[in-house]
């Protein structure tokens, strides 16, 4: 994993700002979004009251797939062009990860 995932994915999990090259991350509070996972301005992973939430935000990217990999409970392959999210295919829309 690459350190910027690794810093990234730490903030996200531990609900502090982060922003380094083309990912950021950002705290909200006092609004349903508690905190925001960002690629090239694309939202790939948020978090509120109801739990996380990811996405590929559109692109099926190494990158993506590797930033969203360095979060709890999320586990993503690929073969044959289709992305597994923890085991089950997944089109890359919204889904609630891990409990």
């Amino acid at each position: 994993m690459r350190k910027i995932t690794q810093e990234a994915c730490n903030a996200f999990e531990c609900q502090l700002n982060f922003k380094r090259g083309n990912t950021e991350v950002k705290r909200f509070i006092n609004d349903e979004v508690n905190m925001e996972y960002r690629l090239h301005g694309n939202l790939i992973a948020y978090n509120n009251s109801k739990g996380t939430f990811v996405s590929n935000g559109g692109w099926s990217s190494n990158t993506t797939k590797e930033r969203l990999n360095g979060l709890t409970g999320v586990h993503i392959q690929q073969k044959e062009f289709v992305w597994y999210l923890n085991g089950e295919a997944w089109n890359g829309d919204w889904i609630k990860v891990g409990e």
